[in-house]
């Protein structure tokens, strides 16, 4: 276990969170950290992209001209391919993307992700949001007094903690989450993680 500061809402350290070294503080496998975003971001692809053949483009049933005798190139049918209004050749059909993902690989990358945002000072804590009712401006208050105002932030919230998301959701940048949806690109697609230091702790039970 290392320690890890934890901050309250004025930005000043009001206690000391226990980080299991097992998940922050690991050496980043960053081979598996982008062998699974890419396999999130495949699965997020809709895949219903479809052009149509020449054999489902309407019209072109009759040759249009004959074979022989006129001087130009022969054609079977105005829907061929080099035709204006003709079809695809080879184009794209729905399909699906997803790619298969190891779940031993899945928590090795988020506990790389966890580890690299420890390592590169990334992470901040907090003793609790502390909103008692919703207010961005408290919620930019805060930001601010963390030093992480204006930065691309991922923010993660409990999910009962309705004051907090409706506080932190109209400021620009910002991505608000719960711990049951943290995923590797989520993680570390940010410049600074805020979360609470009991969720830190459950990341360090869940993951090790």
């Amino acid at each position: 276990m290392s320690k890890f500061e934890v901050k309250n809402a004025e930005g000043k350290q009001v206690a000391e969170a226990e980080l299991a070294d097992a998940v922050y503080g690991i050496e980043p496998n960053i081979h598996v950290m982008h062998h699974i975003v890419k396999c999130q971001q495949a699965c997020w692809r809709q895949g219903t992209q479809s052009t149509k053949g020449r054999s489902e483009v309407s019209g072109g049933g009759k040759k249009p001209w004959r074979q022989k005798g006129t001087g130009r190139a022969r054609q079977g049918s105005i829907r061929a391919a080099q035709w204006r209004g003709g079809g695809v050749i080879f184009g794209p059909k729905p399909r699906t993307y997803v790619k298969r993902m190891n779940n031993k690989e899945v928590k090795l990358a988020m506990r790389s992700a966890l580890s690299a945002k420890l390592r590169d000072n990334e992470l901040v804590l907090v003793d609790d949001y502390g909103f008692e009712k919703p207010s961005t401006k408290a919620a930019v208050a805060m930001l601010k007094a963390l030093g992480i105002e204006g930065k691309r932030l991922t923010i993660i919230v409990r999910e009962d903690d309705i004051n907090a998301y409706l506080s932190f959701r109209n400021i620009p940048k910002t991505f608000i989450i719960t711990p049951a949806e943290a995923n590797t690109y989520d993680l570390v697609n940010n410049g600074a993680l805020l979360m609470p230091a009991d969720i830190a702790a459950h990341f360090g039970e869940v993951l090790a």
